[in-house]
This record gives C-alpha cells, structure tokens and sequence, in this order.
C-alpha cells in the first residue's frame, strides 16, 4: 500500500474538514456558500475526472486552502468524488513526497488510483494568482528592513482579502481544478 493511500484511508472528507475548521472556517464557508459552478451540469458531465478519490494536504489556517478547499468541494459534489484531508502538520511524511520548489506549501491536491498510485498533482494555487502573489511579494523590502514585516503582513492581508472576494480567483481555480480532474 502507498504512503498516499495510508493517508486517504484515514483522512476524514472535505465536509468534515470544513465543519471541523478552527481557523478561516467563516470565510471558507462564506466562499463554498457564494460560489456557484460557472458551467451547466451537462459539462460537467461530458469531462469526468480520471479517478473519484482526491487527498488533500491541507492545514485550516491556509488562505489559498480556505478559497481552494470550497471551490474544490463543489467540485467533488458534482463528480462525485472521495475526498480525503491529510493535516500537513500533523505528520510531514506525506508532504515531503510532494513539495513545491522545495517547499511545503498548501493545499497540495493528488488524484489517486484505487491503489493510491498519484494520478496527478496541483496546487497550491492557480497560475494567474501566482502571477499575483509573485508580483506582490516581489515588491517587498528587503528582509532586513526595519518595515518588512508591517508590509509583509499587509502584503498577505490583502491577498486574503482577494481570495475571499475575487471571483475571477475563484474561477480560475475552478477551472484549473477541472482540467487536472479530467486530464490527470
């Protein structure tokens, strides 16, 4: 058995986790409530995912989680899909199977096969809004700086806040979610 599949077995759902939140779990659940798929059940329909059971490497304190997780979530309601959480913090064994340029970052999405072979990745975030989150971060001061950390800290509060309103985030996650389900 895969490590990844160790994980899906005890992992509680997607609905569960979100239930369980004890950080960001108002604004999660304020984004999963406003969300509304953009494409007709139909489509959904002609583009089936490649496996129904996705692991999910999250932790709740996450801004992308917080958006990602409920775009996901409606996701799994309409394709019907086994979603499993696996906390990041709570054992790096399975994050450090799957990290990003080196680093731990969340949520990290794996479609897996009924054996827990990983069918694909993604995550932690939509192309266009690591354009954004570069750019942001990138126009810092220098870590040294007597001021990095106030325009660090409103440098995430405004990412927050973009990923707790802009739809067009939202359905760039959507739709980035939608080709890996389907393509793999």
């Amino acid at each position: 058995m895969t490590v990844e599949r160790q994980f899906f077995e005890k992992g509680i759902s997607l609905q569960t986790y979100m239930e369980q939140m004890t950080e960001k779990k108002e604004e999660s659940e304020k984004i999963y409530q406003t969300f509304q798929l953009p494409k007709a059940v139909h489509y959904y329909e002609a583009f089936r995912p490649k496996s129904q059971n996705v692991l999910v490497i999250t932790e709740d304190w996450c801004g992308d989680a917080m958006m990602n997780n409920a775009i996901l979530r409606h996701l799994g309601e309409v394709y019907d899909l086994d979603m499993r959480i696996a906390y990041r913090d709570a054992d790096t064994t399975l994050i450090d199977r799957h990290l990003t340029n080196g680093g731990r970052s969340i949520p990290i999405y794996l479609l897996l096969d009924d054996e827990g072979e990983v069918l694909g990745k993604w995550g932690p975030r939509a192309q266009m809004i690591q354009r954004d989150v570069t750019k942001i971060m990138s126009n810092l001061p220098d870590k040294e700086a007597p001021n990095f950390e106030e325009k660090r800290s409103e440098a995430i509060q405004h990412l927050t806040t973009q990923y707790k309103e802009n739809r067009d985030y939202w359905l760039a996650v959507h739709d980035e979610l939608v080709m890996w389900l389907t393509k793999g």
